[in-house]
This record gives C-alpha cells, sequence and structure tokens, in this order.
C-alpha cells in the first residue's frame, strides 16, 4: 500500500515537471522584479525582449540591441571593445540572474532569449523607465 502511495506521489511530481510555465503560473517576488531592474543593462534587455514579436530576440540582436541603450550619449558608435564587454556581461551576469528569477527563458543552444516574466515586472520597468527619461 506504501508503495502505491508513493508511486503516486511520484506520479504527480512528474507530471508537475512537465506542466507548462502558464499552467505553473507564479508571480516573481516583489524584491527579485526590484533587483532584476535595478541594473541598467537588465532594464534594456527586458525593454528589448518586450518590443520585440513574439517578448523573443536571437542573442546578437539582444548584444546590439542593449550596447545600443547603454552607451555613452556623448559617443555616436559603439565600439567593438564595448560591445563586447556587454557581450560578456550578458552571459555572465545579466541573463543567467533574469533566467534564474524566471523573467526570461535564455536557450544557449539556439541563443533565442524570450521574455517569460509576469506583468509585474513589465509595470515595474515602465515607472522605473518614467523616472530615467525625466532626467
Amino acid at each position: 500500500m506504501d508503495e502505491n502511495r508513493g508511486r503516486g506521489a511520484r506520479d504527480l511530481q512528474e507530471i508537475d515537471d512537465f506542466s507548462s510555465p502558464a499552467e505553473r503560473e507564479q508571480s516573481i517576488p516583489p524584491d527579485e522584479v526590484l533587483s532584476a531592474v535595478a541594473n541598467e543593462q537588465r532594464r534594456a534587455i527586458i525593454d528589448s525582449l518586450n518590443s520585440a514579436s513574439e517578448n523573443t530576440l536571437d542573442y546578437d540582436t539582444l548584444v546590439d540591441r542593449v550596447a545600443d541603450t547603454v552607451r555613452d550619449e556623448e559617443r555616436v558608435g559603439i565600439s567593438d571593445e564595448q560591445r563586447q564587454r556587454v557581450r560578456i556581461a550578458l552571459r555572465h551576469t545579466h541573463l543567467p540572474k533574469l533566467e534564474e528569477i524566471q523573467v526570461i527563458d535564455y536557450d544557449a543552444e539556439t541563443g533565442h532569449v524570450q521574455f517569460v516574466g509576469d506583468e509585474m515586472v513589465q509595470e515595474v520597468l515602465m515607472l522605473v523607465k518614467s523616472y530615467d527619461t525625466d532626467e
């Protein structure tokens, strides 16, 4: 009897593991949302993905958009060195952090990055952006 009870619990866990993100929808904790939008490059990532069709971009396009957004306003173009710094920061810091808190899905094999965060992320981002542009 206990064997069946254990098996049933395991089967339910396996079913839950295959549920889609929409079926397991959980709100991202506010502290994590605030941490996500506290950094200019992460805000640029989220904003770029939100403005893309299907909230998805390939990694290289995302690097270009983030680099364009956070570039020094006094400079006309972006140097290869600046773009490389953005590329490294995204790959090693910002994309893993956003993926860990379930704001994005990043498939390193295909290079696709997709926004999967909830409405709170979008609302907080819009609020922060309104203060960025008021300066």
